[in-house]
This record gives structure tokens, C-alpha cells and sequence, in this order.
């Protein structure tokens, strides 16, 4: 376990150490844009509350059961004065982070499956690009009203969705057999060999067009629709599903947080203490979670995703 706890450690120094170097060039020109609400406050002070905001959050998620992007992008955005387009840029970041540190461990259980991934990712990542430049093309206060809409439809989804353990598939479509979506994990459970197969891939690529330009243009990670599209719509089992779909957040997530760094749009200022306050968090998270009820804790985050897209969609509109 020690080992593990100093890999992650070191991974989240080398992300940081790059994020630093690589967003340095923009930091003096956005920095002070950066808290423009944040006037009469010295400028340390606001990284310091996010840190410690991140520690909580990355609690929370890990107890209620979704990626710390989910709910990064709209509750920073509703309670900190950061300009949207950096909250944005550094939601990305925050999602890539925890798919990067648990990808290896993921691919290494046979629990995420590249034969599933590459196709949906190729899909996903292209539009992400797109979504990234619309997000950033498109007024602030367009994307506001869109962005609460899509957190609106992602605290229903959280509500009414019913994830199945292992899906019922009776026959693979043509499609998912040339690609070879299917397989078998280890069960530790009861220690038996599961065997999967997908089936509906068509619709399921669509779906990921538009989960992909989503992710792009609002930030978020987007686990919240990967997992139900995998599970519930192609038919993969819960377990595969989860693993999958945060592999898939490292290659969708990569290519539209290139744009936003690109543009100026992540800086240390909100990054850094975004991405350490949430792998602290799930740390902790991971360990109260045998003592917890993340049932209750969900229906809680349910609540503050509703207050939080009503919150940016109020704001979209102007008042």
C-alpha cells in the first residue's frame, strides 16, 4: 500500500511541476483576471479556501460515487469569482489527474478494456476537441444557461439511474464482434471468470459524440454518461464499465485540456491547488467510505447539483 500511496504522490508532483511550467507564460497576464471578484482579498488567499473546498469535494465524490469533475466545474464556478473559462480549463485537469493515477492499477486488474476504450475514445477525444473550441468560442453567459442544463440533466440521470451489476447480452451485434469488444474478468468476490460482450455499439458511438463535446466544452469528466452508456445501453458489466470509463477520461480529457492550455486558459493559480486539495480528498474518502452510507451521501450531492445548475443558470440569464 505505501508503495502505491509514494507513486501517487509522485505522479501528482510531476502533473504539477507540468502544469506549472506549462501555464507560467499565462500566468502573469491572468492571474489578477483570475479572482477579479475576489477584490480587498490578498491573492494567496483564494488558492488556500480551494485547496481546502477540493479537499472536502474529493470526499464527497468518492462516497457518493461520481468523478470529482462533475462536480468541480459547477460548484467552483457558483462560489468562487473565477472567470468560467479557467474553471473550465482546471475541471479538465482535475478529472485527468484521477484517470491517470488509476489507469495502470484499472488495466492491470483486466478491469478497463482497451478493446472497448479505443474505439469510443477515438469518438469521444475528436469531439472534445470541437466542444473545447466551441466552449471557448461561445459567450460566457450562453455557456452559463447551457452548463446549468447539462448539470441539471446529470442530477436526474444520478437520481433515476439504476446501474445493472451484469447485463444481460444475448447476441453481439456485427460491429462490436470486428472491433472484439468482449472478454472476461476475475471476480474476486467468488473468485469466477465473468465473460462480457457488448451489443447496440452504433447507438453507443453516437452517444459519445455527445458525451464528447460536452466533456469539451463545459469541462466536465465525464464519467456521470460513460458509465451509463457502457453499462446500460451496450451492455458491458458494472465492473468493466467503471474501469473503462476512467481510462477513457485520460484520452478524452487530453485532448481538450490542450486546447484550454493553449489558449491561456489553466494557470497554477486555480490548477494546482484544484488537483492536490481533490487527490487528497479521495484519499481520505476512500478510507471512510467502509464506515459511511454513500446512499445519503448521494442523494446530498443530487441536491447541490440541482442548486448548482439552477445557480449557473440564473447567472446565464442575468440575475
Amino acid at each position: 500500500m505505501s508503495k502505491q500511496i509514494l507513486q501517487k504522490i509522485r505522479f501528482l508532483c510531476l502533473l504539477t511541476g507540468t502544469l506549472f511550467v506549462a501555464a507560467t507564460p499565462a500566468y502573469a497576464a491572468t492571474a489578477s483576471a483570475a479572482a477579479d471578484g475576489g477584490a480587498g482579498y490578498p491573492w494567496w488567499v483564494w488558492p488556500l479556501v480551494l485547496l481546502f473546498f477540493c479537499f472536502i469535494l474529493g470526499i464527497v465524490a468518492v462516497l457518493a460515487g461520481v468523478g470529482g469533475g462533475v462536480l468541480y466545474v459547477p460548484l467552483v464556478s457558483a462560489f468562487f469569482p473565477f472567470h468560467l473559462d479557467f474553471v473550465r480549463g482546471a475541471g479538465l485537469f482535475v478529472a485527468l489527474a484521477g484517470a491517470l493515477a488509476a489507469g495502470p492499477g484499472l488495466l492491470k486488474r483486466n478491469l478497463a478494456n482497451l478493446r472497448l476504450a479505443l474505439p469510443v475514445a477515438l469518438i469521444a477525444s475528436t469531439c472534445a476537441i470541437f466542444g473545447a473550441f466551441l466552449g471557448l468560442a461561445l459567450p460566457v453567459h450562453i455557456v452559463q444557461i447551457c452548463l446549468g442544463a447539462v448539470i441539471l440533466f446529470i442530477a436526474v440521470l444520478l437520481a433515476a439511474s439504476k446501474n445493472v451489476e451484469r447485463p444481460t447480452v444475448t447476441k453481439q451485434d456485427a460491429i462490436s464482434a470486428a472491433f472484439g469488444m468482449s472478454g472476461a474478468y476475475m471476480e474476486e468476490t467468488t473468485n469466477e471468470a465473468v465473460p462480457w460482450k457488448t451489443h447496440r455499439t452504433l447507438l453507443g458511438f453516437f452517444m459519445f459524440i455527445i458525451i464528447g463535446v460536452a466533456a469539451g466544452m463545459f469541462g466536465l469528466g465525464a464519467g456521470w454518461a460513460n458509465v451509463p452508456v457502457l453499462n446500460l445501453l451496450m451492455g458491458a458489466p458494472l465492473k468493466i464499465s467503471v474501469g473503462t470509463s476512467k481510462f477513457l477520461l485520460s484520452i478524452t480529457d487530453t485532448s481538450a485540456a490542450w486546447i484550454y492550455l493553449n489558449k491561456g486558459c489553466v494557470i497554477p493559480l486555480i490548477a494546482i491547488p484544484s488537483i492536490i486539495g481533490l487527490m487528497l480528498g479521495s484519499f481520505v474518502g476512500v478510507r471512510i467510505l467502509a464506515k459511511a452510507k454513500p446512499k445519503i451521501i448521494r442523494y446530498i450531492v443530487i441536491g447541490v447539483l440541482i442548486f448548482a445548475g439552477l445557480k449557473a443558470l440564473l447567472k446565464g440569464l442575468g440575475h
